[in-house]
């Protein structure tokens, strides 16, 4: 029993252990510059691979091949985004789900019902429609805050950097 105490308590430490970064820099000499890309149209070769969350077990793990072909980072970052932004969004349904649940209401929503059959009682009543107005006006001011606001000087730094200043 201490043996296997002792060999938990290394395997998890191992997922602490420092890793090896891998460098990218290039040293061939026939190496094509972005400007001589830009001017003879040449393709640009990315490599999606090495990019950041691209993990061993699975690699480049893009099952709908929604990658294949692209040839810049634009559609990259912009399915990255999506993926990060689809993420928050679901994390805050599992708490709302068990917010619910565990019986905590808004005023005057102490009649819904939890989990789906929650839906009907929305669909049903005048405080289940009043919540779902309030549902969708927090929706479109998420939306509306969150995106970039060039004219206040706050660009995004990253796919999914949600910040206002």
């Amino acid at each position: 029993m201490k043996c296997a105490a002792i060999l938990a308590l290394a395997g998890s430490a191992a997922a602490f252990a420092p890793t090896q970064q891998a460098t990218r820099m290039s040293t061939s000499m026939d190496a094509v510059t972005a400007a001589q890309k830009d001017f003879f149209g040449l393709k640009v070769e990315v490599d999606f691979s090495k990019e950041l969350g691209v993990q061993a077990p699975l690699g480049l793990w893009d099952p709908l091949g929604l990658l294949k072909g692209s040839e810049d980072y634009e559609n990259f970052n912009d399915l990255r985004e999506k993926e990060i932004k689809h993420g928050r969004v679901a994390m805050l349904a599992v708490v709302g789900y068990l917010t619910t649940a565990a019986g905590i209401r808004f005023p005057g929503a102490e009649d819904i019902p939890a989990g789906i059959a929650s839906w009907e009682a929305l669909l049903s009543t005048k405080d289940g429609m009043n919540v779902l107005y309030q549902m969708a006006m927090f929706f479109v001011a998420a939306e509306i805050a969150n995106r970039e606001a060039p004219w206040t000087g706050v660009t995004a730094e990253f796919p999914g950097d949600y910040r206002n200043g």
